[in-house]
């Protein structure tokens, strides 16, 4: 069954990046941790390297929590391929750290986290915890009901997918937004974690929104303030 869901992946998700090319991008948000009385900012980034692989980065951070988030990846044969990925958390709790090298010569992943070092084998069509939202980014514009993506969430491989819930029009300090409205779908086990998110129609989809509970009841949202795509500003309209 695993293999059969990652080979309907790879083929869906290699036809979609040849159809609708990467593109950099640059959005800041402000970021809102509900459990505390000030909010903080955030930072969103796609950029093309030197060398041709494509970098994506997220950061939030206010006075006494923290979120950073990378992942270096390239495109092979049309299909998005994850190199090294980061994850820190501080604050809010218990930090939290992620360590991910992917060796497609090997088809072997080294990765650190919470229970230290591990190996795991590679297949086609895996995606890390930050690239397979640009999976999603992109993904959304085909109108599918629901979308699935085989990811590696530690030393596990997870299934995440997502239902579409509709077009939505939001308010926010660039104007006015259409937007398609996104929802994680979770286990029953995990219903207490939720994730909700935005993603702009008229640019590239990129994400306008974004709010997240985790299993501890720690609930953090944020909201697009200013953003390019392919060097354009992103502009909304007036009410």
């Amino acid at each position: 069954m695993l293999r059969t869901s990652l080979t309907l992946l790879l083929l869906s998700f290699g036809s979609l990046l040849q159809a609708q090319p990467l593109q950099p991008f640059q959005a800041s948000y402000t970021a809102d941790w509900k459990q505390l009385p000030f909010t903080g900012t955030a930072e969103r980034s796609l950029q093309q390297q030197a060398d041709g692989t494509w970098d994506l980065r997220f950061k939030a951070s206010m006075l006494v929590a923290g979120i950073s988030e990378s992942s270096r990846f390239k495109l092979q044969d049309g299909q998005l391929q994850p190199l090294r990925y980061k994850y820190d958390r501080t604050g809010l709790g218990k930090p939290r750290k992620s360590r991910q090298h992917f060796d497609w010569s090997a088809m072997q992943v080294n990765g650190q986290g919470k229970d230290g070092d591990y190996q795991l084998p590679l297949h086609a069509g895996i995606l890390d915890k930050s690239s397979y939202q640009l999976a999603l980014q992109k993904d959304v514009a085909t109108g599918e009901d629901s979308l699935s993506y085989i990811v590696l969430d530690g030393d596990d491989l997870d299934t995440y997918d997502f239902r579409m819930l509709g077009d939505e029009v939001i308010e926010t300090p660039l104007g006015t937004l259409n937007t398609v409205k996104v929802e994680r779908v979770r286990d029953p086990g995990e219903s207490q974690r939720k994730t909700t998110l935005w993603f702009a129609k008229d640019w590239g989809y990129l994400l306008v929104q974004l709010n997240q509970v985790e299993r501890d009841g720690k609930e953090y949202t944020i909201m697009l303030q200013d953003g390019q795509v392919d060097g354009k500003k992103v502009t909304g309209t007036e009410r």
